[in-house]
């Protein structure tokens, strides 16, 4: 049975998952991964989605301002083992809501280039590539997608 939460950064069971997270993005990216390690930092993010199964939990992601109408998606991540069940299409969709009901009218976010599955789920939920914004503009393997909401 699955449950989602809404917290913050503060949870531990979002720490662990973004401890995950980093793990499988070391060995994506390899040697850039530093480069966007320092733009990951958890500390202080106000808006954080945990999806539960059977009380594990098994996905993350996050919101984070960007500017007075957009809000950055953030850690966006769900465990090896729980891909292609849904979940992050489930803590995609929740993050919007909280995004709407938070008043927001735009959703940015980045990922890299050899997130094929990321790269598809964002595109399935009608994400539309921009180009690179603040610190990925110029970085060839930064993607940069946007969504009105």
């Amino acid at each position: 049975m699955w449950s989602i939460l809404r917290t913050n950064s503060d949870h531990q069971d979002f720490k662990t998952l973004t401890i995950q997270l980093d793990q499988d993005l070391a060995i994506k990216n390899g040697d850039i991964n530093d480069f966007f390690a320092q733009y990951n930092k958890i500390e202080l993010i106000k808006h954080v989605v945990i999806v539960y199964i059977n009380d594990e939990p098994v996905g993350c992601g996050a919101l984070k301002e960007y500017e007075e109408s957009t809000i950055e998606i953030k850690r966006m991540f769900v465990s090896i083992g729980q891909r292609g069940n849904g979940i992050a299409g489930t803590i995609l969709k929740e993050l919007e809501h909280w995004a709407k009901e938070l008043d927001y009218k735009r959703c940015i976010l980045e990922t890299g280039n050899k997130m094929i599955e990321a790269i598809g789920l964002y595109k399935k939920h009608a994400f539309t590539i921009i180009p690179n914004y603040g610190q990925y503009t110029g970085i060839a393997s930064s993607i940069c997608f946007e969504k009105n909401i």
